[in-house]
């Protein structure tokens, strides 16, 4: 067992990317941090010399609730074994989620059973990103990353059109009461406004008040440094606060660190340089991601689009994605920078195909959504894996939150860490992955909102 005291916080993310996220900003605040796909052993840790922080990367923003239950008793339980005072349910900073898929209410009532705090904290504004929190309403800008509009939640042009969990409430306290019965008070911005002390009372009349939940808004740094104070005076290790959040919460933590003198920001990362060799794999739907796809297309990278099709119906799937490992190792070999993905968008007609097979065969939306998050990122995992055996892959990327875990999971990760910042909330890391193909390549997990359009190009260009 870890020594309880060397551990500061730990994390599980309803995703892939966004628990590289989380990872990064623990990194850049001087936190020695290692990401696992799952809760780890204490054989795992004692590999990893000096960590201060762990991640857990989970794939509950794809599942329904009971799965979701099933899921989170056993690595909450497992996570609490750590010790860290902290543990934090990581979720997206658009806060994507409703009652029958991905529900944060019901990490909620997981974590309040298992954790037993006398509140949780909830943190969704992270700046940094383009997340905003005033008077309970979330407000985020188009594409992370970028220089994008801003607009309030549900009238954001991607995630108010979101194919699986469209925001219609940008207030989060609406948004959160249709999936649990646990009641959200508010440490609005004008609280945090007023100082510390103010908010402080704040917080104690919300919890008076029977507030299971209790969210802190966020408009700049400095509130959140505040939301920080406050909540580190209700962790221990020996009775960890569980709390619930987009990485806002990694930077507020790490920016309290840094000023308690645990933590020294690191601001000299290594130049990662231009890929002799990239691949980018791509189970994402956002329209973000499909501009991405197509200014690369225009620049020198090679663009194959993988038949679902084929994939959906295949009784031998080594079979299927063979050809494809195979044309990728080519390129691969004369220098080309490659492209795999499995839509353009939700107007993709390989989108509405995909559901037209599944629903053909009785599955409802949900069950879809978990079917294809599945069986497309293993698809596209296998091939990366395939490809990395046949050629020298130096840099890989995988884009969509759904797909990006099972991706991992098919390439035989078993952690990483995180090398390089390249844009906010998906840093360059290097894979752990004993006795696969995989290890020690380089790896940049997107979200379907990171990045500007030259997003490929610039992580090839390193």
């Amino acid at each position: 067992m870890m020594n309880k005291q060397n551990l500061l916080l730990a994390y599980y993310g309803d995703d892939f990317t966004g628990s590289t996220d989380a990872l990064e900003f623990l990194s850049r605040a001087g936190i020695k941090t290692v990401l696992f796909i799952d809760a780890p052993t204490p054989g795992q840790l004692s590999r990893y010399q000096g960590l201060q922080a762990i991640g857990v990367a989970g794939m509950t923003r794809a599942m329904p609730p009971a799965e979701m239950e099933a899921e989170l008793l056993p690595a909450f339980e497992a996570v609490k074994q750590l010790g860290a005072p902290h543990v934090h349910y990581k979720v997206c900073s658009t806060f994507d989620s409703s009652p029958t898929i991905g529900s944060i209410g019901k990490a909620a009532d997981v974590g309040a059973s298992v954790f037993n705090a006398p509140f949780i904290p909830l943190l969704v504004a992270a700046p940094a990103l383009g997340r905003y929190c005033a008077f309970g309403n979330l407000f985020a800008r188009m594409g992370i990353g970028s220089t994008g509009e801003i607009f309030r939640l549900d009238r954001h042009p991607s995630m108010s059109k979101h194919p699986v969990t469209p925001a219609d409430e940008s207030d989060l306290r609406l948004h959160l009461s249709k999936q649990t019965t646990k009641t959200t008070g508010l440490v609005d911005v004008a609280d945090l406004e007023k100082g510390a002390d103010v908010a402080q009372a704040k917080l104690q009349s919300e919890i008076a008040k029977g507030n299971s939940v209790v969210l802190f808004d966020g408009l700049n740094d400095g509130h959140l440094l505040i939301t920080a104070k406050l909540i580190d005076t209700y962790a221990d290790s020996d009775k960890p606060l569980f709390s619930i959040g987009s990485s806002g919460i990694e930077m507020a933590m790490g920016s309290l660190w840094q000023e308690q003198g645990i933590a020294q920001p690191k601001a000299n990362w290594p130049h990662p340089g231009k890929a002799k060799s990239m691949l980018v794999i791509s189970g994402s739907c956002s329209p973000v991601t499909a501009k991405q796809i197509a200014y690369a297309a225009e620049h020198d990278f090679a663009e194959i689009k993988l038949d679902t099709h084929a994939v959906a119906v295949s009784a031998d799937i080594n079979t299927t994605v063979a050809p494809y490992i195979q044309l990728i190792s080519e390129l691969m070999q004369r220098g080309i920078p490659v492209i795999l993905h499995t839509s353009l968008g939700t107007a993709d007609p390989r989108f509405a195909n995909t559901y037209q097979i599944f629903s053909q065969q009785g599955l409802s939306q949900n069950d879809i959504r978990t079917k294809t998050a599945q069986l497309y990122g293993t698809a596209l995992g296998m091939i990366a894996l395939g490809v990395a055996a046949k050629s020298n892959l130096q840099r890989l990327i995988i884009a969509g939150g759904d797909t990006s875990g099972f991706a991992a999971r098919a390439l035989g990760i078993e952690a990483v860490e995180m090398i390089a910042p390249l844009s906010p909330g998906a840093p360059l890391c290097k894979a752990y992955a004993p006795g696969s193909a995989a290890d020690g390549i380089e790896l940049n997990f997107k979200g379907g909102q990171v990045g500007a359009e030259n997003y490929f190009e610039m992580v090839l260009n390193g």
